[in-house]
């Protein structure tokens, strides 16, 4: 149905639609990521990266029981923005997503 509807705009106007975000995919689950790689390339030493897997566990235990908590667009756009590029983090999805709640609370949101 969405190829439908995309393939009866106009080029120009596919694309603005697509780059603008507003055709994001639903993130109804928290994603499932591999977490050694994203810690070894952040961290020097064998203690150091179980330190950064505790972390990333601890993010994603937290990210489980608040995931509904979110928006569907805040969860879309903040898990677009992990998986691209890089190796994805749950510390770094869990901020993402903090930040988009704490923005909807500023004046004039």
């Amino acid at each position: 149905m969405l190829g439908v509807a995309m393939s009866l705009m106009s080029p120009a106007l596919a694309a603005a639609v697509v780059s603008s975000g507003l055709l994001l995919p639903a993130a109804d689950d928290v994603p499932s990521y591999n977490l050694p790689p994203s810690c070894r390339s952040e961290t020097v030493t064998a203690t150091s990266d179980r330190s950064c897997l505790r972390e990333e566990q601890r993010a994603r235990e937290t990210l489980q029981k608040q995931w509904s908590e979110f928006a569907s667009i805040d969860r879309a756009r903040c898990v677009q923005i992990e998986e691209t590029g890089g190796a994805p983090s749950y510390v770094e999805l869990l901020t993402c997503l903090q930040m988009a709640a704490s923005a909807k609370k500023l004046p004039g949101n």
